[in-house]
Order: C-alpha cells, then structure tokens, then sequence
C-alpha cells in the first residue's frame, strides 16, 4: 500500500516567514504523497488588533465571535494558506489551498453551548477521504486551512490538531498514513522545562499514567487524544516532535516521541 504523510504545523514556524519558508524548503524533499494542514500562530491575534476587532480568551482558549471569524478566515484561509502554497510551488510542489468547505472536504457543525460558548468553533462531522485520495494520486499536495463549514454557508474556525487526525483517518483506507505533529519542544516531554526528558514511547496505559499524576496536563492532552484517535481509525503511526525531526520518521528511531497502541 502506497504511503502518505499528513504533518501538521503551528506555532512560532507560521509568524516568522524565514523559519516557515526553511521549514517547507525541508518539507518538500521528504519523499512521497504529502498532505500539509496548518494553523494560523498569532496571525490572527495580530490582524485583529489591527483592525480593532476584539479577540476574547477564556481560560487560555479563543472565543471565535463573528469579527474573529472573518479575520480567521482571512488570514487562514488568505494570508497564511496561500503565502505557504506560493512557496511551495516555487520548490516544484504542485500544491493546493484549501479550507473545509473547498470541494466539501471537511463536514463540521457550530460547538454546543456548555459551560463556554467558543462562539463559531467547529466540531468535525465527516472528511471525505475519496476526493483528498483522488488529488494525492493525481500528484496534487493538498494544504490544508484550519477552517471547515456547515454546509449551511457558514465557515467555522477548528482546531488544526483535530482536522490532521480526521484527515490521515480518513485516508487511512486509501493509503499507509503516517501523521506528524510538530511544535516548539522536542516531544512529549515528562519535564516541560528540559528537553532532554523526552518520552520516547507513549502507549494508552503510559499516557493514562502521565495524565493520572499530572506529568502530561493542559494544551497537550487534547493533541494526544488525536493522536491516539488516529491511531485506533487506522493510522500507521503518530510522531510527535520538532520540526527538524521530520526526517527521521522513515528511520528506525524517530528523535521525538511515537504514540503507540501498544
């Protein structure tokens, strides 16, 4: 079965256009079909201020109201997506921007109204691996915004973690994923502090464990249950780790962590 890496990007790579453009400069020489999902650093957070449209947090979490949406969307699916795609056909890579509702790729609905309203967040309701198949083997590199709609005609801001798990499983039938998330440390680390303490393996009974005692807490725990989500939907494997670390996932020892089944 032929191979595709799904890889995932964010942080401080997306605001500093010489780090993005050497990130994708190494990107686009990792072999194979390759899809790229993005998400927006503090972009958003920058043109907002800008425009003067307020950027509400609640407890560390955006609140998308209608002004962040379009600024979301602007800078998303505009700024970001196609300063990346522009780049990458410069290093031959045929690549192509899109958001959920291009080509009805990404199905969500607008979040429940619990104890927070995220406003207009998207929880994912389907990903149609069929027409992402068809424009991997077509040799299309398909990058991926962090926004999907409601097929009501109305966008929706969702979280990037949570569409590269949906969309490596649902590639999963098609094709051998792999499915990378790269951030600023090294890996999933038992001390957030030194990089050295990278957890090589991390399997369900390990992380239970981690979580249990408070050594994986707080905005990591929702990228692992992705990545163990992915896992169970058929994914081949899940790394997690710097940027730099893409190029050992094809080696026998990957320096960041590997999420396992077991």
């Amino acid at each position: 079965m032929k191979e595709v890496l799904v890889m995932k990007i964010g942080g401080k790579v997306i605001d500093d256009l010489p780090a993005l453009q050497s990130f994708l400069t190494s990107w686009a020489k990792l072999p194979g079909k390759k899809i790229l999902i993005h998400g927006g650093g503090k972009s958003a957070t920058q043109v907002a201020a800008k425009l003067g449209v307020d950027a509400p947090m609640i407890q560390g979490r955006r609140i998308t109201n209608e002004g962040m949406l379009e600024v979301a969307m602007m800078v998303y699916g505009g700024l970001v997506n196609k300063r990346i795609v522009s780049f990458l056909q410069k290093l031959d890579v045929n690549a192509l921007g899109l958001t959920g509702a291009d080509l009805n790729v990404i199905k969500a609905h607008k979040r429940p109204v619990k104890e927070i309203d995220y406003g207009f967040a998207g929880d994912i309701d389907a990903v149609d691996g069929d027409i992402l198949s068809y424009l991997l083997e077509k040799g299309i590199t398909p990058v991926m915004a962090p926004l999907t709609h409601d097929q009501q005609g109305q966008m929706l801001n969702t979280n990037a973690d949570t569409i590269a798990a949906t969309v490596a499983s649902a590639l999963s039938s098609h094709f051998s994923v792999r499915l990378m998330y790269t951030f600023e440390k090294a890996g999933v680390l038992t001390d957030a502090e030194d990089e050295n303490s990278i957890i090589p393996e991390l399997t369900p009974a390990l992380y239970a464990s981690y979580k249990a005692d408070g050594t994986i807490a707080d905005g990591m725990i929702p990228k692992l249950d992705n990545a163990f989500s992915a896992l169970k939907s058929g994914v081949k494997a899940v790394y997690i780790g710097k940027q730099e670390a893409m190029h050992t996932i094809y080696q026998p020892s990957f320096s960041g962590t590997t999420i396992c089944q077991s």
